[in-house]
């Protein structure tokens, strides 16, 4: 508020000065309003103040709740409801801040903010509170500990502040202008001019700045330019307080009079829709301060100095009845704030007390209050329980005095005896089959426990200093398991090992933003570029999430039920499987397929309109309907996939893979139908007959219930049972074998095909089935093993008998915990084609893939399922010889003209903005050009971490990140160091940080309503960017392992230049780009904030420097030395370069005006 309309003599605050203010009810006012209330012109000893112990307070009426004395004597100067916690904050004219927790406004903290100048405003953030002074700007936690201390300008006079967003601040005063200060850097970033000097108060809403003068106007100003838009000239005086709330301005203040200002009882209200004044609102008191309180309707509270409040509505008629008066201790009431939910008003007046008014017995101060963090009690005076059924729980956690006497618990040796704690007993499986040689003794794995679970523990670093060459000593790639809905990373894997599906998603390339199979192309190749290093599917994983059937089936699970493991995997995978079959024959229909498909011509599945995942996935069927008055329907229709259908039989008898899954494929069953020939919903047979069989067969296990796995447990059982009969006779129930039977039956006489008893346990599933079309459309299935043998030669009987070879090639099973909800692993049998290409030799082999863990295992692991820890969901057999049925020839789609110029998707874009230069034809790049690179990057989710008992921090899990830019300069030719691709990535996902300090990214430069910059779609400019990988350029940059990863590119090792390993020595620190450019370019970048050009180009530079310093690299000794120089220099300085005399923008320097120019 403004002062100027007061006496001068006020100053010293002494009541015995101001017997004529004495605060009487106007005259034109009924008296009976003062009710009870008494004042005492000499004043009220603080001693004597009635503070109640339970007041009755009225629902909906305001009425006082409590007083509190914050600082004896010393006048209160703003008072503030803090915005995320229940807590009042006061502060006072001698610079000292108390905070009150809860309507009882217990004291919290207390502490000395500044010691000469007064506390003029306070504004709560989310971990501390912002203190203004005259020329000073304080952050402090909410304890009184000090985050940031930022010293004004001593000739300026500020009076108020306004947090524009959570990180950016405006600051006003008596001067001519007024400041941006950015909270994360703590720096002054913009300084505004204000034609109309004395900015006292400042609000905002979603239009306007609004700025309140003591000249009393009141401007209103552009949210992003700062410039007038329209101005008022509310009073002749001076500007004492206003407030905005919908169309609706309202202000009180000072007229001029001949006898000087003087309070003017008519509250100006303007129209913001149409920018003008209407009828001025009369009141009956002299307002000092006012506020909209918008509960029901937006009613005004008019307060007075002299402690009386009046409620009106700004466009009606105020009412003498609707006033109530505040009782202050002093004279004066000098501040007044109300809650953010309306519930409560807070007074201070200029004896240092504090007035709660609410209109609810228990109000609360915010609609949603996080918990406020207390002092930790004593522990002496509050001992924690102690559980004694814990062996570890350390006993001196209850402190024991010293003394002299003899201890309870110091009993005498002959009553006690030392008890260690014993290993766990050994498995009496493994004592029984153990063979000893000397004293060692080996046994086979029972499998009565789970198997080891690996867990990343991250570092300070996140993944980048992560061992994942540890878990996986094969050349395959593993799938980061960080990702959001990374659940579904094993069924990736399964799809990539067919080699049909692997080379023909490649092949696809489409116009569509978020097209699962154009990202699942992308990542296939980039797991076929790995050599052993993991990927992430981050992209694929964010156009899975943007389409909407994809969330209407429950596929998309947020990051609690991930992490608390709510969702059932092995259900969720199955439907996913369902699904990506799905969306990618969908997504490839308009592909042109027949010449692709080698094989039979006369099939229905070569037709233009179909896809390549039909022609393997898709299986013709005809489903017969008939009913009992012998009318028969016969439709035609087909499945990508097939569920297992158990039958209802519990009695225990053999009933191998091959008969359940004819049941399933052939199913038959009654239901109530519609009838043409009845014309009514009549009882019917519906039976599925199979025309044609797919290339590859998938099947959902659908072991959803106990149900289900007792079923596979007892056939299991079942088919062990047989396995022994057939390889070891006949042998009797109750009969134990003896070891040297179990080593016959292992032996090459006793049981040719099952090497050890182990691997016949948990097993019903075939690894090979043997499916044959009959002629009356008939299904026959049966299990098949590499030693039966069939009539007819395989090409000839599937040519001319409709038999066909099925191998199992894939599993994909659910591993129970029941505290995490288990993981979902893949077993899948790797071809010839794929260990050809990554290790140059021709076999074949069972792996297990657990994300970034990749094993082989034995080939009977695949097919054992211990129901009590690991479930089958998904399996897929494949035809055999199917890849000669397929071109497997990869083209790669990504053409030139991605590089040409493109247009903005930002509305608002426009050619004075454009900060780079498109390829022309004749610069197209070749193989081994010189490409600067730079990327910058935004948070979506933040790093979970956790603090350790000894104070360190343990990462959880690491931040999730995506580009925001993307900047690429040419690295040679006439137009050196002049960008061609300089894109900000438009995204639908919410941003949690935009890492401003860093990235140069700020709020709205990524959404295309109101950017200014060439915004374009991730998938746009990752084409441009793969087209440069493929074409064989060398990227220049500094960091860009990181910045690859991001992205989501596999990128050659021979195509990255990274200076941050070019000026390395070993075992040593890496250094920061902006060091590197002080110290050999002379360059001082990164004043304010990364600029991605201005760092590319540095790179690009820094690199001709490392080729000038080491000769082209053939004198690695003199470099050595250069860089031992930089490495002392560095701790000389503590790696920090100094700060320049005035910071330059990138954009002025001599080669970006080129840019423009050109």
């Amino acid at each position: 508020m403004n002062f100027e309309g007061l006496d001068p003599g006020l100053a010293e605050y002494a009541p015995a000065m101001h017997s004529a203010l004495d605060p009487v009810l106007d005259a034109h006012l009924n008296p009976s309003l003062l009710q009870n209330v008494e004042l005492d012109p000499e004043g009220v000893a603080l001693e004597a103040l009635p503070v109640q112990e339970s007041v009755h307070i009225m629902e909906g009426v305001y009425s006082e709740l409590h007083s509190v004395v914050a600082e004896v004597g010393v006048p209160v100067s703003v008072s503030h409801f803090d915005l995320h916690e229940e807590m009042l904050w006061v502060g006072s004219h001698g610079g000292h801040a108390t905070s009150f927790f809860g309507p009882t406004l217990e004291r919290y903290s207390s502490f000395q903010v500044n010691g000469s100048d007064d506390i003029r405003q306070i504004q709560s953030l989310e971990n501390g509170i912002l203190f203004l002074t005259k020329n000073n700007l304080k952050y402090m936690a909410r304890g009184g500990l000090i985050i940031f201390d930022y010293l004004l300008d001593e000739s300026e006079d500020m009076h108020s502040l306004l947090l524009t967003d959570s990180s950016t601040l405006l600051i006003g005063g008596l001067q001519n202008h007024i400041l941006e200060i950015d909270l994360n850097t703590v720096q002054e970033t913009q300084k505004y001019a204000v034609e109309t000097p004395g900015v006292t108060i400042m609000r905002q809403t979603n239009r306007f700045f609004f700025c309140g003068h003591t000249s009393g106007k009141v401007s209103l100003r552009d949210l992003r330019t700062f410039k007038v838009e329209h101005e008022f000239d509310a009073f002749s005086g001076s500007l004492s307080d206003f407030d905005v709330h919908g169309n609706l301005l309202a202000t009180c203040g000072f007229s001029s009079r001949l006898t000087g200002l003087a309070c003017d009882r008519f509250l100006k209200v303007y129209d913001l829709r149409m920018m003008r004044a209407i009828t001025p609102l009369q009141v009956h008191v002299d307002p000092a301060f006012l506020r909209f309180i918008p509960t029901y309707t937006s009613r005004l509270a008019i307060i007075s100095q002299s402690g009386q409040c009046q409620f009106c509505e700004p466009t009606g008629l105020a009412n003498p009845a609707d006033i109530f008066h505040v009782n202050p201790v002093g004279p004066l009431l000098m501040t007044f704030d109300v809650s953010a939910s309306k519930q409560a008003l807070a007074f201070g007046d200029s004896e240092g007390c504090v007035h709660l008014w609410t209109d609810s017995p228990e109000p609360s101060f915010n609609p949603y209050s996080r918990e406020t963090e207390f002092a930790l009690p004593c522990l002496v005076d509050s001992l924690p329980p102690l559980d004694w059924s814990q062996d570890l729980l350390p006993l001196s956690l209850i402190p024991v005095p010293l003394t002299a006497d003899t201890l309870l618990s110091d009993w005498p040796a002959a009553n006690s005896a030392p008890a260690p704690r014993r290993a766990p007993p050994v498995d009496a499986e493994i004592l029984r089959t153990m063979k000893k040689v000397g004293f060692i003794g080996y046994a086979p794995n029972p499998r009565t426990r789970l198997r080891n679970q690996v867990t990343i523990k991250y570092s300070k670093l996140g993944l980048e200093d992560f061992d994942f060459k540890h878990y996986n000593k094969t050349l395959f790639a593993g799938l980061e398991p960080h990702i959001p809905n990374a659940y579904c990373n094993c069924m990736i894997q399964v799809l990539y090992f067919l080699e049909p599906v692997r080379c023909l998603i490649q092949n696809h390339l489409c116009q569509k933003e978020f097209c699962l199979a154009c990202e699942l192309g992308f990542l296939f190749h980039m797991l076929d570029l790995s050599r052993g290093d993991p990927c992430q599917g981050s992209n694929f994983l964010r156009a899975f999430r943007t389409i909407p059937e994809a969330s209407a089936l429950g596929l998309i699970l947020a990051d609690s039920d991930e992490a608390s493991g709510k969702g059932n995997l092995a259900r969720l995978i199955q439907r996913w499987n369902r699904f990506i079959l799905t969306q990618l024959h969908q997504d490839l229909q308009e592909l042109e397929v027949p010449q692709a498909y080698r094989g039979a011509g006369g099939s229905s599945f070569c037709s233009s309109g179909d896809s390549v995942i039909g022609q393997l996935f898709s299986c013709e069927m005809e489903n017969c309907s008939l009913c009992r008055c012998g009318s028969e329907t016969v439709r035609a229709s087909s499945t990508l996939l097939f569920t297992l259908s158990y039958p209802e039989d519990k009695t225990g008898k053999n009933c191998d893979f091959a008969q359940v899954l004819k049941r399933s494929i052939c199913l038959e069953q009654n239901t109530q139908a519609w009838c043409d020939n009845c014309e009514k919903y009549q009882p019917t047979i519906q039976t599925r007959n199979i025309r044609h069989l797919p290339d590859i067969l998938v099947i959902n296990c659908e072991v959803n219930s106990l149900k289900e796995a007792d079923f596979w447990r007892m056939q299991a059982e079942v088919a062990f049972k047989m396995a022994i009969k057939k390889h070891s006779g006949e042998i009797s129930k109750n009969k134990e074998f003896a070891l040297a039977d179990w080593k016959e039956l292992g032996s090459p006489e006793g049981m040719l095909m099952c090497p050890s008893i182990e691997e016949l346990k948990n097993v019903w599933l075939p690894f090979s089935i043997q499916m044959k079309m009959t002629k009356n459309k008939g299904l026959d299935v049966c299990n098949w093993t590499d030693g039966d043998e069939m009539q007819w030669g395989p090409a000839r009987a599937e040519e001319e008998h409709g038999v066909f070879v099925y191998d199992l090639m894939a599993t994909v099973v659910h591993i129970l915990d029941s505290r995490t909800g288990g993981s979902l692993v893949a077993h899948i049998k790797v071809g010839e084609t794929y260990h050809q290409r990554k290790e140059g030799v021709t076999h074949q082999q069972w792996y297990l893939f657990n994300d970034f863990l990749i094993e082989p295992i034995d080939k009977h692991e695949a097919v054992q399922f211990d129901m009590n820890w690991k479930v089958p969901a998904i399996l897929y057999y494949i035809k055999r010889n199917l890849n000669s049925k397929y071109n497997l020839n990869i083209k790669n789609p990504i053409e030139a003209n991605v590089l040409l110029a493109e247009a903005s998707l930002a509305r608002k874009q426009r050619k004075t903005h454009t900060t780079f230069i498109p390829l022309m034809l004749n610069e197209m790049p070749q193989v081994g050009d010189l490409v600067g690179l730079d990327a910058e990057f935004v948070t979506l989710n933040e790093e979970e971490a956790e603090l350790r008992s000894d104070g360190t921090k343990s990462t959880i899990k690491p931040s999730q990140m995506s580009v925001a830019r993307i900047t690429c300069v040419r690295g040679q030719g006439p137009n050196e160091g002049i960008p061609f691709i300089d894109d900000y990535i438009s995204t639908q996902e919410q941003v949690v940080d935009y890492l401003t300090q860093y990235s140069g990214i700020k709020p709205g430069d990524l959404d295309a309503k109101i950017s200014s910059k060439h915004l374009t779609t991730l998938k746009s400019t990752y084409l441009k960017l793969r087209f440069l990988i493929d074409i064989g350029v060398k990227f220049v940059g500094h960091g860009l392992q990181k910045d690859f990863r991001v992205i989501n590119l596999m990128v050659p090792k021979d195509q990255v230049l990274d200076t941050v390993y070019l000026f390395h020595m070993p075992r040593k620190r890496m250094i920061s780009l902006r060091f590197l450019a002080w110290y050999f370019l002379d360059l001082k970048i990164q004043g304010e904030t990364h600029d991605s050009i201005e760092d590319a180009r540095t790179a690009l530079q820094l690199y001709r420097k490392y080729l000038e310093l080491s000769k082209n690299g053939t004198e690695p000794e003199s470099f050595h030395k250069v860089l031992k120089g930089l490495y002392e220099k560095g701790r000389k300085m503590d790696w920090k370069v100094p700060e320049p005399e005035g910071q330059t923008s990138p954009k002025s320097a001599a080669v970006f005006s080129s840019v423009l120019a050109l």
